[in-house]
């Protein structure tokens, strides 16, 4: 009988990276000793497990493909709806990661619960918990229904088989780290099994129109584990975000390909389970302080929706030789060019002084329409003066200090006006092209010393 050659290559765990020859270094991610070794599969094998065979599907024009409207699958939960773009679409596959108790395997069982309410069946597949701990987390959370179907398997084969015996309406794996293949040798959790179980289960949501969920493991850096390659065969990821000391936490879309990216939802973690929260403005804003100094109410736009928060500043002097700054929530690097800016356009002098920023709330702000916010933070702070209650601030600081336009003005400002404020300072540029709005003072600014001129 002729022996099969069996080959063996070494494979980064960060990154994916293959060589014949094991390193120290990985040259890809420049990682340390992240390389296992592990023999390549046979060349007579798909590479999707027999899934995919050559030959099986056959090009057509896009003309005569039939497209019928579909109803998108809802969860009962309408935060978690409208981050997905208005529900679930048949065959998708949706990537959830986050950190370890976060709230993932909740935010789940109570979205599979929504929707075995609606007459939908539910196959979820659980690799770290037995189906009696699934049952005891599920009375805590009140999401008990004849409709969800609990195993507890890793084996990527008897999964497989499980949903052509069952034949579900929704898949969840929770998580993909825990599957593995027997067509593989390195063990569950590696680059490998990770990619192959990926593609297995991406073929099976294609092919039969079952929409699936994959519940990733973050790294210690907060992206997803295993392959990049993962977060591009998916449909869709979204990131669960927030610290386990506070009860909020946020549901962000990274990447969607059936509704808007950096649309995010909110929900506050209680005892039994996660509750959404469908006025994220006022909860941001129930703690603010009366005629503080250093803090200022800007609004930012997540996906289609605009969400005003509280930027709190504090600039301190200090006796060290390199003054601190420590930012929460805002990018460093942009509170570092303010900072510049201010320096050069407004006279104050901050060298001496550490400065300390922090987004109340713990979301995060990365666009620049909140950097006039930035400034009028900190300058409240150095001068000691509060900012007006009943203003709130918005615009994008330029390096010669002049404040740019924004964009999404009008919505901001009904949101604004919504939330009980009477006045708002925003860039002259968009004064000239938006709508009047009753009910609100609008005042435009050219530059920041015009900004810090008219609050102060």
């Amino acid at each position: 009988m002729a022996k099969k050659n069996t080959k063996t290559h070494f494979c980064c765990q960060s990154c994916g990276y293959q060589t014949p020859k094991w390193m120290g270094k990985c040259p890809d991610c420049g990682e340390w000793d992240t390389f296992v070794e592990e023999i390549s599969a046979p060349q007579d094998v798909p590479g999707i497990s027999g899934v995919m065979v050559p030959g099986s599907s056959k090009p057509v024009p896009i003309d005569s493909v039939d497209l019928e409207v579909e109803q998108r699958l809802l969860t009962g939960i309408d935060e978690f709806d409208r981050v997905l773009g208005g529900g679930i679409v048949a065959g998708s596959l949706i990537l959830i990661g986050g950190d370890p108790g976060i709230g993932k395997s909740t935010l789940m069982l109570q979205s599979i619960h929504g929707l075995a309410g609606k007459g939908h069946r539910v196959l979820y597949v659980s690799g770290e918990e037995s189906t009696r701990q699934i049952k005891m987390r599920s009375e805590r959370l009140s999401a008990i229904s004849p409709d969800i179907l609990v195993v507890s398997e890793t084996s990527l084969d008897a999964v497989s088989q499980m949903v052509k015996s069952v034949e579900p309406d929704v898949l969840v794996i929770d998580s993909i780290q825990t599957m593995f293949s027997g067509e593989l040798t390195s063990a569950p959790g590696s680059v490998s099994q990770v990619r192959e179980s990926t593609m297995r289960i991406m073929a099976i949501a294609k092919k039969t129109g079952i929409p699936a969920f994959l519940v990733g493991h973050v790294t210690k850096d907060g992206a997803i584990a295993g392959p990049r390659v993962m977060e591009h065969m998916v449909d869709t990821v979204l990131y669960f975000e927030g610290d386990k000391n506070h009860i909020f936490r946020i549901l962000r879309a990274v990447k969607n390909r059936f509704g808007s990216t950096n649309e995010i939802g909110v929900f506050e973690m209680k005892e039994s389970g996660l509750n959404e929260v469908g006025n994220p403005s006022a909860v941001f804003l129930a703690e603010r302080p009366e005629n503080a100094p250093g803090s200022v109410v800007t609004a930012c736009m997540e996906g289609t929706r605009p969400i005003l928060v509280e930027l709190q500043g504090l600039a301190s002097s200090t006796n060290l030789g390199t003054p601190r700054r420590t930012i929460l929530g805002l990018d460093q690097n942009r509170v570092a060019l303010l900072v510049a800016v201010m320096e050069k356009k407004l006279g104050i002098n901050l060298a001496g002084h550490d400065i300390f920023m922090n987004v109340a709330g713990g979301v995060k702000v990365q666009e620049p329409a909140v950097d006039i916010g930035i400034v009028s933070a900190i300058a409240s702070s150095f001068l000691d003066k509060p900012i007006p209650e009943e203003t709130v601030v918005l615009g994008e600081v330029g390096l010669t200090g002049e404040v740019r336009a924004i964009s999404h003005v009008e919505i901001r400002v009904a949101e604004i006006k919504k939330m009980g404020f009477t006045r708002c300072l925003l860039p002259k540029s968009n004064l000239k092209r938006m709508t009047k709005i009753e009910g609100i003072e609008v005042t435009g600014i050219g530059t920041v010393s015009e900004a810090v001129e008219t609050l102060f």
